[in-house]
């Protein structure tokens, strides 16, 4: 699994779950139930002080876990290998102050399609 923190846009439903997204030039449709709980951060490294009745988004990050199925081609109209692909599964934090989101994870499976390879270590 990879952790790191990359701008990704994302579509919610109504009531706020993610529903599409888009990243690194492909769209994304959730093609499961999304998962979301909350994680301290350590806000008192990144702020001074944390004012009285702030919690969400100061004190805890709202995270979702996604899995997703590449959209079909708008251009062709066909799914091509997006329809035999297996799910992607992703960590998504949405930033409740500007409602921006981030990517958060990789899970394996994803990974293994979208990772670089990894260079042979080179000795002296």
């Amino acid at each position: 699994m990879g952790i790191f923190s990359e701008s990704i846009d994302v579509d919610c439903t109504p009531d706020g779950q993610p529903a599409e997204l888009r990243w690194r030039g492909l769209s994304y449709v959730v093609c499961a139930d999304p998962l979301r709980w909350y994680e301290r951060r350590q806000w008192w490294v990144e702020e001074s002080r944390a004012p009285l009745g702030s919690g969400a988004g100061l004190v805890d990050h709202e995270i979702w876990r996604v899995q997703l199925k590449r959209s079909p081609d708008p251009r062709t109209r066909e799914a091509g290998d997006a329809a035999t692909e297996p799910p992607l599964t992703l960590d998504l934090v949405r930033h409740v102050g500007s409602g921006r989101w981030r990517l958060l994870r990789i899970h394996d499976a994803a990974q293994s399609r979208t990772a670089e390879p990894d260079e042979p270590a080179q000795y002296a």
